[in-house]
């Protein structure tokens, strides 16, 4: 309990900056990076979440008149990249499944491999 008490600059094995201390820069810069690639994560996930909430309220048959479902569909016609009409099945609902799906999928794997690739140039673990 004593060792909390003296103001230890070491809690997590990587020195940090004390009174008048040099910074780490090595450890700001792998802060940093970190800070990217999980933003870089986060991105796809919500473009993913948007893309599988789009196909949720087609095969749900949710009111297409309603605001929030227009704008889901309208964000998740952009962020289908080109996806929309990879796949042209007969039913109208298994073609948004199948081509919004991939999309969603799409951006899942490209977000973590982007973000693996920032985290290895910053230095840290992937």
């Amino acid at each position: 309990m004593a060792e909390h008490a003296r103001g230890n600059d070491v809690t997590d094995g990587t020195p940090r900056a004390g009174k008048g201390g040099e910074v780490d820069w090595r450890r700001v810069k792998n802060q940093a990076f970190r800070l990217l690639a999980d933003i870089v994560r986060w991105a796809g996930l919500l473009l993913a979440a948007v893309l599988v909430l789009h196909v949720i309220f087609v095969v749900g048959s949710a009111n297409p008149a309603n605001a929030i479902v227009s704008w889901v569909r309208g964000w998740a016609d952009t962020f289908a990249i080109g996806f929309q009409d990879l796949f042209e099945p007969g039913d109208a609902k298994l073609r948004v499944l199948v081509n919004f799906g991939i999309a969603a999928l799409f951006w899942l794997i490209a977000s973590g491999i982007v973000a693996r690739i920032i985290r290895r140039i910053g230095g840290g673990a992937p």
